[in-house]
């Protein structure tokens, strides 16, 4: 058995091939991510990638459209998307094959 705890993950990435990981492994990535309100990330895409987003908790946009708990939101390779945080949230997001370097800002 191997015990690690959700804060020592960076940026809350937990499964993937990076350090630290409870699982190292290039067949996908999953974490679990916490966001106060204001927070936002750049648009960006995949290339290689297909990305899954789970609303937990709370309340987010992408791609101009509002999420809340409970949606899903699967990301093909190629679609960007940009992402704001309306109210506190959590995620939980995969991405599927694990790919190191795949995040590409579209500069908008």
């Amino acid at each position: 058995m191997k015990v690690m705890h959700l804060e020592s993950m960076t940026k809350g990435w937990f499964v993937g091939h990076f350090k630290p990981t409870l699982l190292d492994t290039q067949a996908a990535e999953v974490s679990v991510k916490h966001y106060k309100a204001g927070d936002h990330e750049a648009e960006h895409f995949h290339k290689v990638a297909t990305e899954i987003t789970a609303v937990i908790q709370g309340r987010v946009r992408m791609m101009n459209q509002e999420f809340g708990p409970g949606d899903l939101v699967l990301l093909e390779p190629g679609e960007a998307t940009d992402f704001h945080v309306l109210e506190p949230s959590v995620t939980v997001v995969v991405k599927v094959p694990g790919a190191s370097n795949d995040k590409y800002l579209t500069g908008k």
